[in-house]
């Protein structure tokens, strides 16, 4: 018998593979695991996964409740593994070049004869269709921004592009993996028919890029990279307050420009700041005035008064927090934002609470990472491996 995963949260009964490495397709099956799924990663038998490196932190945040059993699956004793192992299991995700498991003998079809109704999920840089010298390529997330389009937007006008960190494209890559996954699985139980995923990065990036590509599309318009500040509206951005902190303004909407024009002692309803508009440009006049007097405004004040005076008026600012001020902040504490669980040796973990929140099935931390290979003895057990055959699968490097 396999140790029991406690009923909780929303995914309880759900049998989720994580044959992905790195963080993009595991944070799909992560966040699955937070919310009750039964989640088996197949880990790399020849390499510790990125995650396990430097000081662990990373695969003890992000391996939480799942088992752990590494497996050779190309080989032939890896792939009659993976089939007994698929026969029960729900949504498959793999993270690899496009088309590496065509060519491992491992199509869609294939793991399809052995249960119809998978969801299988393909994680990669460049997809796994297109042109071959491209859908073949490894990626990072900073790959898949610079292709996605995504990178050449973030930065300043006068310098060169900067990736935005720490890897919003893996993390929102797992996202969609995830959602993409629960919608196919919704429909697999309606059909008995599974389905095949197929997720790129770089495409991802592209969809996520704000009205950019269609602008671009339609108009052939182009927006310069905008630094701290919107490309498209004058008091949304980052600003330095006199204390050299920052703090974020979102001055859009018709009636926060309203306030700001009159705060300011501008007459609203002019040809320079017409009525009823939602933002102003940086390249109009009216912009610019409204633009330099808040400029002017934040250089007497600290990033803390600017926030709370602004809130007063009711226009959305925040300044920027570190997470040393995120540890004692009031908000993070009555929403029990960070949060300890117990590691598998018995070591005290803080991290991230679970979220989003579920009212009526909550997800729930019940086990830490597991340490590499932690249930490998069990999982073959389970799928009626003799002590005798699980000691030449070890000894062959299929499982370890």
């Amino acid at each position: 018998m396999l140790t029991k995963v406690p009923e909780f949260g929303p995914l309880t009964g759900v049998k989720v593979i994580n044959a992905a490495l790195s963080v993009a397709g595991p944070f799909a099956a992560q966040l699955m695991a937070e919310w009750g799924a039964d989640v088996l990663w197949l880990e790399n038998v020849r390499t510790l996964d990125i995650t396990r490196n430097g000081t662990g932190y990373f695969a003890e945040a992000e391996r939480k409740n799942e088992r752990s059993m590494p497996l050779n699956i190309p080989s032939p004793e890896g792939k009659e593994i993976l089939f007994k192992l698929l026969k029960e299991t729900d949504i498959y995700i793999e993270a690899s070049k496009g088309g590496q498991y065509d060519r491992w003998g491992l199509s869609d079809e294939v793991l399809w004869e052995v249960n119809p109704k998978l969801v299988i999920v393909h994680v990669s840089g460049f997809g796994q269709f297109g042109l071959p010298e491209y859908f073949t390529r490894g990626a990072y997330d900073p790959i898949s921004q610079a292709f996605g389009c995504y990178l050449q937007y973030n930065g300043f006008p006068d310098r060169d592009p900067i990736p935005a960190n720490p890897q919003p494209c893996d993390f929102a890559t797992g996202l969609m993996a995830g959602f993409a996954a629960l919608a196919a699985f919704h429909r697999a139980k309606e059909t008995g028919k599974g389905e095949s995923i197929d997720v790129a990065q770089y495409e991802v990036m592209i969809r996520i890029l704000n009205s950019y590509p269609v602008e671009y599309l339609n108009l052939g318009m182009k927006y310069e990279r905008a630094g701290n500040r919107n490309a498209k509206c004058v008091c949304f951005g980052l600003y330095k307050c006199k204390d050299d902190r920052c703090v974020y303004i979102a001055g859009i909407g018709a009636g926060i420009s309203k306030i700001l024009i009159e705060y300011f002692g501008f007459e609203y309803g002019t040809e320079l700041l017409p009525a009823g508009v939602p933002y102003y440009s940086p390249k109009s006049e009216g912009g610019q005035l409204l633009e330099n007097a808040l400029l002017e405004w934040l250089s007497d004040r600290t990033a803390a008064e600017a926030e709370e005076q602004l809130i007063a008026l009711g226009i959305p600012a925040q300044m920027v927090m570190d997470l040393e001020d995120a540890e004692v902040h009031p908000h993070y504490i009555a929403r029990e934002t960070f949060t300890e669980w117990e590691a598998v040796d018995g070591r005290k973990i803080k991290g991230v609470n679970i979220i989003p929140r579920f009212k009526q099935a909550p997800g729930k931390v019940w086990r830490g990472c597991p340490t590499k290979g932690m249930d490998t003895q069990e999982v073959l057990g389970y799928l009626g491996y003799s002590e005798e055959e699980i000691k030449g699968l070890y000894e062959n490097k299929i499982v370890c």
